[in-house]
C-alpha cells in the first residue's frame, strides 16, 4: 500500500505524514521539498543543458548541488505517448532530466535560490501541455510500494491549475481522470484531512507560522503568491478574505476529486480529529 496524505495548509498534513511513518517504520517517506518520484515541488527541472550551466555559475557549491541532484530519463506521458518538449522542440528519447532539490541546499550566494526557482514546473513556468505531460509520465512511471507522500496527489498541482492556468473544475476533474488511469492497479489510499473552518484554520497557522521575534512568515509569502496570480488578478482576489475564498473553492473541488474519481481509493479525516485506526493498509 501506499499513502498520499492532503489537505488544505494548516491542516494537519505534515503530522499525519509523522504518525504514519512511525506506525509504518518500513515504509520510505517524501516530504515537501524531497526528491519525489510523482511530484517535483521546490525542485527544479532541467535538461542536459540548463543543468550544466548552473554547476559552471556555482561552481563553489557544484559538488553540494550534485549531492541534491537526481538524473531520470525522459518519459511519455503513457497516455497519448507523445514525450516531454521544451520550447516545441521534441527531447531525445535517452536524453535525461535532472531534477535538484535546491531548497536543500543552505548557501548564502546571492540569488542562488531564486536562480534555481525559475527551473519548476509550477506556477506556469512550463506549458500547460507540457506540465500535464510531465505530472502524468511520473505517475505512470512509478512502480515502487510501501511509500507515504505529502502533498503529491492535490496541493501544488491543483494551485497551479486554478490560480495560473486558470482552469475551470471540470478541465481539472478531466485531468485528473487521466492521473488516475496513469496510475493503474497500484494499490494506494488517499488520506485527506478535511478542515471544517477554513478561515479558522489559516487563523491559526498565521500565529504558529512566525520567526523567534514573533513577524509572520507563512502569510506575507502565501498573500504575494496569491495575489500576484492571473485567476487572482481577474476576480480581484485579495486579502485575508480573499485567501479564505479560494482555499474554499479548492477545498469543495478536492473533496469533488474524491468523491467522482478516486471513490474507492479516499479515506476523508476530520482535521486534527482523526484516529489511525480509520487508516487500513488493505
Amino acid at each position: 500500500m501506499n499513502f498520499f496524505v492532503e489537505g488544505l495548509q494548516g491542516a494537519g498534513k505534515s503530522t499525519l505524514v509523522g504518525r504514519l511513518a512511525e506506525r509504518f517504520p518500513q515504509y520510505r517517506v517524501f516530504r515537501e521539498g524531497d526528491y519525489n518520484p510523482v511530484e517535483l515541488a521546490w525542485c527544479a527541472y532541467m535538461n542536459r543543458k540548463q543543468y550544466e550551466a548552473v554547476l559552471d555559475k556555482y561552481a563553489e557549491i557544484a559538488e553540494e548541488i550534485r549531492a541534491n541532484t537526481t538524473a531520470e530519463p525522459v518519459l511519455s506521458a503513457g497516455k497519448d505517448g507523445r514525450e516531454f518538449s521544451e520550447g516545441g522542440n521534441k527531447a531525445s528519447a535517452d536524453e535525461e532530466r535532472y531534477v535538484v532539490t535546491y531548497t536543500r541546499i543552505l548557501t548564502d550566494i546571492p540569488g542562488f535560490h531564486k536562480d534555481l526557482e525559475k527551473y519548476e514546473i509550477y506556477n506556469a513556468r512550463v506549458s500547460k501541455d507540457d506540465f500535464e505531460r510531465i505530472i502524468l509520465s511520473r505517475y505512470a512511471a512509478w512502480k515502487a510500494e510501501d511509500q507515504i507522500f505529502e502533498c503529491s496527489v492535490f496541493q501544488n498541482i491543483i494551485e497551479s491549475q486554478i490560480l495560473y492556468y486558470e482552469m475551470t473544475d471540470e478541465e481539472i476533474i478531466a485531468f485528473y481522470r487521466c492521473l488516475k488511469d496513469a496510475l493503474g492497479e497500484r494499490k494506494y489510499r488517499i488520506l485527506y484531512l478535511e478542515a471544517e473552518d477554513v478561515a479558522g484554520s489559516i487563523r491559526i497557522i498565521r500565529k504558529e507560522r512566525v520567526d523567534d521575534k514573533g513577524n509572520e512568515m507563512w502569510f506575507p509569502l502565501m498573500m504575494a503568491y496569491l495575489e500576484d496570480c492571473p485567476w487572482s488578478k481577474k476576480h480581484g482576489i485579495k486579502g485575508f478574505d480573499g485567501l479564505v475564498r479560494h482555499l474554499e473553492h479548492r477545498k469543495e473541488l478536492e473533496l469533488r476529486l474524491l468523491r467522482e474519481v478516486f471513490p474507492e481509493h479516499a479515506v476523508i479525516l476530520r482535521s486534527k480529529d482523526y484516529s489511525l485506526d480509520e487508516i487500513r493498509e488493505e
